[in-house]
């Protein structure tokens, strides 16, 4: 008779946490419990029929377990990733940070009233920037626009990377981009986001310094930050007016 209630096949949840056998474990195990019940004898070697069989319940069995260990893992924001992370934080009122497009500053050319319509252009490494809806040739035969990448993320383009025509239009000539490019913001990784969540708990945190850098760190682009407080009489060695906060932000350019 097998001992149904401690096969030791599936996750367990303990106050350490929740944890699993491996696949072989679970292969071993399963193999010695057919050979419970069909016999010592029985051939389950992993060229035959029953070895394979065996070996495919293993792997749904490790399979649901590892389901059920990321489920587990999903509801703290310190082991959650993607989704179940961007979803866990809600609860803090905050969102993972969408990616931006990264934008240059184009110089075009050609002769002189000619109108582009939904132009674009490409870099030297294949990448495509859009112009905007309507470009119009100046008395100089010239036309400054911005162009937008079409691909969100940390798109990099040099002084004169952005050299090719992609929409050939009559009378238009060539195109560059004088300046390097500002490149758009990735998406916010996870680790950025817990850090995010961990700074935005302060927020009813009993002194008035720690709340404030909980709310600075919510808002849109800010990537690291940090306060001072003067709390004294006089102005202090950093230059702090008495009983005033300071707060130091980096912010990333929203596109």
């Amino acid at each position: 008779m097998l001992p149904l209630d401690t096969l030791g096949l599936s996750a367990t949840v303990t106050d350490s946490g929740i944890t699993a056998p491996d696949y072989q474990t679970i292969l071993q195990q399963l193999t010695g419990y057919f050979r419970q019940i069909y016999g010592r004898e029985c051939y389950l070697s992993p060229d035959s029929k029953d070895g394979q069989m065996i070996a495919i319940y293993a792997l749904a069995l490790h399979d649901a377990n590892n389901a059920v260990i990321a489920a587990y893992n999903s509801f703290s924001p310190m082991t959650s990733t993607g989704a179940a992370l961007s979803n866990t934080v809600a609860i803090n009122g905050i969102t993972r940070h969408a990616s931006g497009y990264s934008q240059a500053d184009v110089l075009l050319t050609g002769q002189v009233g000619t109108v582009i319509t939904h132009g674009s252009v490409s870099d030297r490494n294949g990448q495509t920037w859009r112009l905007p809806e309507r470009v119009t040739f100046d008395t100089h035969g010239e036309a400054r626009v911005t162009a937008v990448c079409t691909a969100a993320g940390n798109i990099t383009a040099a002084p004169g990377d952005i050299s090719d025509i992609a929409t050939p239009t009559r009378g238009w000539q060539t195109v560059t981009n004088p300046a390097a490019a500002t490149p758009g913001r990735p998406v916010e990784r996870d680790s950025a986001l817990r850090a995010r969540q961990k700074k935005s708990v302060a927020l009813p945190s009993r002194t008035v310094l720690d709340g404030i850098q909980g709310a600075v760190s919510l808002l849109p682009g800010v990537v690291r930050l940090r306060g001072f407080e003067n709390d004294t009489g006089e102005t202090d060695k950093n230059g702090l007016p008495a009983h005033a906060i300071a707060m130091i932000v980096a912010k990333c350019l929203r596109i």
